[in-house]
């Protein structure tokens, strides 16, 4: 298993990408060096994941600083929680319901750490409330592996449209098809494809 511990090992994929597929070296050209978007791992991490779902970026910035206010940054502290306590922080009934769930599913967060990312994917989407996009952007950038791809994520979706200029923008079992070709750096792949979105939607006056 290939970890991205650092840019370095992020522009080695890049180089691969390109060489493997002239459209990847012609969005490179535009998009400049990738980000390494490296995240921590464990249980505040996933539970801030939880938080963000289906709210704006700020009202989801609100809500997890009040969580860390109150110290609800832990499973222990989470499953002892009184639901007036979650709710004071901002979360929905059913966020509560996922947060003890999290809490209560006794995940070992080091023991993830050496598991292929297959594994990791089943282990996480076993708890309500974490669906197989959390899964995977967990495992790309909390554990760093290098072999992952997120084909339900709806930008990769558009951005492989344009860049392939494919008829229509590509379903995810399309997309999850068309990420297979890009193994062993399916994780470089999905920050190129989001760079590129970016400045492909920039340039079309899209925000």
């Amino acid at each position: 298993m290939r970890i991205i511990e650092g840019d370095a090992d992020v522009a080695e994929g890049a180089a691969w990408l390109a060489e493997l597929e002239p459209r990847f070296a012609r969005a490179l050209e535009e998009t400049g060096p990738l980000p390494l978007r490296r995240k921590p791992d464990g249980f505040a991490e996933l539970f801030s994941a939880i938080v963000s779902q289906q709210v704006s970026t700020a009202s989801a910035a609100a809500i997890w600083g009040r969580v860390c206010e109150a110290g609800l940054t832990s499973p222990e502290a989470v499953a002892a929680a009184s639901d007036e306590g979650l709710q004071a922080c901002g979360l929905s009934r059913p966020k509560m319901r996922y947060a003890r769930a999290l809490a209560e599913a006794g995940i070992d967060f080091e023991a993830l750490r050496e598991m292929s990312p297959e594994a990791v994917i089943k282990t996480l989407v076993a708890v309500p409330g974490i669906g197989p996009w959390t899964a995977e952007i967990y495992a790309m950038f909390s554990l760093g592996h290098a072999d992952v791809f997120p084909p339900g994520d709806l930008a990769l979706q558009e951005s492989a449209r344009i860049l392939f200029e494919l008829d229509a923008r590509p379903s995810e079992k399309e997309l999850r098809v068309m990420a297979q070709a890009w193994s062993p750096w399916q994780s470089v792949a999905a920050r190129l494809l989001w760079a590129y979105y970016r400045v492909a939607k920039g340039r079309e006056g899209v925000r």
